[in-house]
């Protein structure tokens, strides 16, 4: 046997925690002989032979055994070595002889060729390694990136994860940025899935290099305090031949039934989590990555579609749990099995849920019992404020006054979940626009009105990650098959948005108002919410300590001059951040180190107020100063 009884056990119940060091080709030595051992799941099969360079792909010449009653084949090929192609070339159930990519691969040949590639494991990183600030009271600000498409090299070419380090990465940390979101880096057939329909789970794509370049990625993020997560896709895969589709002649890791097994939205297959193999391949998949080359953190994917048997199903085209509801208990306990695995295995490490729906407790603790408590995500994007939002600045100014309640509305939930605010990638694609391009009225209101988006976003409560491109106003839909507009920084409006954004970020991170509490609703207080009228909001964010700073926003592109706001004590307050600065393209309305001082005259509940003349389409922060 080549593979130990403890490890069939614990592969056979789901329970095992590093399933991929079992899987998949482990170069190593065999009674002083250097080779590989291959390790592969496939119950269903007749037989099975692992054909590639070291066997000059002759399809007999080394036919892999069952381990026992398991459903696991595996061979130790003696000569095999890192670099060396190779695929499993299976017997199926029904008779039919196919070529499988390995699901454990752990490096793979660029598309369109399918061989996995020799690679072996990587060191695993130490848990006590130091790691980026990214509790719940730190500042956490993300940068959202494609690869293939932030910048191209000279002849059209993917950027390498060399060249990602060289560039992307002291770009990130110069504009602020805490951490970086790549979309899916896993190996993906089809450019146009951008990654969310993986075929090489376990691999990093080679469109950018080697698994040991990427590593060199991470670790250069991390040299420079830049933390990484990676987008992760548990949701479904595609149905491309030569990875899981049907892999022994059954519906191994989907669904038999396409009614569970088919999602309709996207033409993939869905994971069998119904199944304990299909759970472990998952679950050790998030904790490769972590362990393996040091991820921050997953976000994943398409959490909605797997919570709901009826997501994107019209009625009789999908079938009820066992209670007779449309909730996926499965999918349900995975989410939670998945925040526990990792909080024991990479308690470090954060999960981001992509959850579109009102779906309760999503970035709360599960409980002892699974069919109990939250999915254990530690935070949740807040897809809701970005559509009210967005919906808002959308009309022209002069009808805002009757829609002041998308400004509002999402206080009221703000707190019940730990929110990321997220203006990603799905918000630039399919026919949606920029950013920029989703503001009304003529070129400086579209710029003046992003800057005041910019600048509600970087105090509203919550966590922030925004799509590359959209810290300059790119003003074109994103093309994942070109790169971003960088020529688009000559122009001074452009350039205005980029140091907006880096100078938020810098404020964001140095007031803890802006961030300690973001959860917690002693973090936030209103000032003023019901000015519709002049399409005014005010509020206060508060640190642990009672600091705090006032946020005071105008949507309109008339000046408000000596605007009044309730303030509690006699002090002055100082502008650390105005929107409508000139240097991010504004008005200059309000001289630089403005400062404010406080009157007994009442206003907003308050003893005392201040005066302030607001720029048309600004968003100004205030701090107490010394008198």
């Amino acid at each position: 046997m080549l593979i130990s009884s403890h490890d069939l056990w614990l592969l056979g119940e789901g329970t095992h925690a590093r399933p991929y060091e079992v899987f998949g080709a482990h170069p190593q030595t065999e009674s002083a002989v250097a080779g590989t051992r291959f390790a592969l799941w496939a119950p269903n099969a007749q037989q099975v032979w692992v054909l590639g360079d070291f066997n000059d792909w002759k399809p007999e010449a080394h036919p892999m055994a069952l381990q026992g009653a398991s459903g696991i084949w595996a061979v130790f090929v003696p000569g095999a070595v890192r670099g060396q192609h190779y695929q499993f070339r299976v017997w199926q159930s029904q008779g039919a002889i196919v070529m499988k990519s390995d699901p454990y691969a752990f490096r793979t040949e660029l598309r369109p060729k399918q061989a996995s590639v020799i690679e072996g494991l990587q060191i695993p990183r130490p848990l006590a390694e130091p790691g980026v600030p990214q509790g719940f009271h730190a500042p956490i600000s993300i940068y959202e990136v494609h690869c293939a498409s932030w910048r191209k090299a000279e002849g059209w070419r993917w950027l390498s994860y060399g060249e990602l380090a060289e560039s992307l990465v002291p770009y990130a940390v110069e504009m602020g940025f805490t951490h970086l979101e790549l979309l899916p880096v896993m190996e993906h057939p089809f450019d146009g899935s951008w990654g969310y329909q993986p075929v090489g789970l376990y691999a990093p794509t080679a469109r950018h290099g080697t698994p040991g370049q990427f590593r060199a990625f991470v670790d250069c993020a991390h040299q420079h305090g830049l933390g990484v997560i990676l987008d992760w896709t548990p949701a479904h895969f595609p149905a491309d031949l030569y990875g899981l589709s049907r892999f022994d002649g059954t519906a191994l890791y989907e669904h038999e039934d396409p009614r569970e097994g088919y999602h309709p939205d996207w033409h993939s297959l869905i994971f069998n989590l119904g199944r304990p193999e299909v759970r472990n391949y998952l679950l050790g998949n998030a904790l490769f990555w972590i362990e393996q080359y040091g991820i921050d953190g997953v976000r994943v994917d398409a959490v909605a579609s797997m919570l709901y048997r009826d997501y994107s199903r019209p009625d009789g085209q999908w079938i009820a749990n066992r209670f007779g509801g449309r909730e996926n208990l499965e999918s349900i306990a995975f989410l939670r099995k998945l925040s526990r695995r990792l909080g024991e295995e990479a308690p470090q490490a954060i999960t981001i849920a992509e959850e579109s729906t009102s779906f309760p407790l999503v970035s709360r603790p599960p409980s002892d019992d699974l069919e109990e408590g939250g999915l254990g995500f530690h935070y949740k994007w807040n897809l809701g404020w970005m559509h009210d939002i967005l919906r808002y600045l959308a009309r022209d100014p002069l009808y805002r006054k009757f829609h002041q309640r998308d400004l509002t509305f999402g206080l009221l939930y703000a707190f019940e979940e730990n929110f990321v605010l997220a203006l990603s990638h799905d918000e630039v694609v399919h026919g949606k626009g920029s950013l920029l391009g989703k503001m009304p009225g003529e070129r400086w209101l579209r710029f003046a009105n992003l800057r005041a988006l910019f600048g509600l976003m970087w105090a509203y409560p919550g966590k922030k990650l925004l799509f590359m491109g959209s810290e300059w106003a790119s003003d074109c839909e994103w093309n994942h098959d070109s790169f971003l507009p960088w020529h688009l920084l000559a122009q001074g409006e452009h350039l205005g948005i980029q140091h907006l954004v880096k100078d938020l970020n810098a404020v964001y991170r140095a007031q803890a108002p802006l961030h300690q509490l973001d959860h917690e609703a002693a973090g936030f207080e209103w000032v003023a919410h019901d000015d519709h009228r002049q399409s005014v909001i005010a509020f206060l964010r508060r640190d642990l300590s009672g600091d705090a700073v006032l946020v005071v926003c105008h949507f309109t592109p008339v000046p408000r001059p000596a605007y009044r706001i309730g303030v509690s004590a006699e002090q002055r307050w100082e502008v650390i951040l105005n929107t409508d600065d000139p240097r991010y393209g504004g008005g200059a309305s309000i001289p630089e180190a403005w400062v404010a001082q406080a009157v007994a005259e009442p206003w907003h509940g308050k003893p005392f107020s201040l005066a302030i003349d607001l720029p048309p389409l600004a968003v100004l922060w205030l701090r107490p100063c010394a008198a």
